[in-house]
């Protein structure tokens, strides 16, 4: 597969508590010139990266993250910040703790309210797998294709694992034909990024496709 085409799967992400606006610019400028699906930048970012990029590039920005823990209202209010803001697309974590006391009825009503606040963009769910139990797994790739958000993603990166080839697989297995999967945290390499696009991801959060082909172009390849 074509580094550029898989670069058009790609969320070209800077989430690090310290980055700067310089920082998220160069991100912005980079998402541009090598075609990404978006940039995904902190939410206090977005309004500058908006008035920056205007319609150049997609803006994704992050919801309740990264622990989830954060009420309803708070994500609702944060997801409608966000698209006033200028955001295009929301990656939103859920309650993992809620997963745990199996309060389903909770998870969806949340992710259905966050979905609404969306005003037809994007939402992404994180669901944390690396938390979670495979029985878990399947029934949170069951809420989301029930609550009608648009991707289920399988980490935040700042947990104790990322995306892995069997979580990617077991999530194509079991959501529904309107949802599709993004994978992220530790997609390092061309191969990484193959394989998961090969096993049923559209999505790919990263940062690491963009340097290696910045890599490849200063060595002249």
């Amino acid at each position: 597969m074509e580094i550029r085409e898989i670069l058009s799967h790609c969320d070209h992400t800077l989430l690090k508590p310290e980055c700067t606006w310089a920082q998220i610019r160069e991100v912005c400028d980079e998402g541009i010139r090598y075609h990404t699906a978006s940039v995904c930048i902190p939410a206090a970012y977005v309004k500058q990266a908006a008035e920056y990029v205007g319609n150049e590039l997609k803006l994704c920005t992050v919801i309740g993250f990264p622990n989830g823990y954060h009420t309803t209202a708070v994500k609702v209010f944060e997801t409608e910040d966000a698209i006033r803001n200028g955001a295009d697309e929301i990656d939103m974590v859920i309650n993992v703790g809620w997963v745990k006391d199996r309060r389903w009825d909770d998870l969806l009503a949340e992710i259905k309210a966050v979905k609404t606040s969306c005003q037809g963009r994007i939402l992404k769910v994180i669901v944390e797998a690396c938390l979670l139990t495979e029985e878990e797994k399947i029934r949170m790739c069951r809420l989301v294709t029930e609550s009608g958000a648009d991707y289920i993603k399988t980490s935040t990166g700042f947990s104790t694992g990322g995306a892995t080839r069997e979580d990617v697989a077991l999530f194509s297995r079991n959501i529904g034909p309107n949802v599709k999967i993004k994978a992220a945290g530790g997609i390092r390499t061309q191969k990484d990024a193959e394989d998961f696009l090969r096993l049923g991801a559209d999505r790919l959060g990263t940062s690491a496709l963009v340097n290696l082909v910045k890599e490849r172009e200063t060595a002249g390849e």
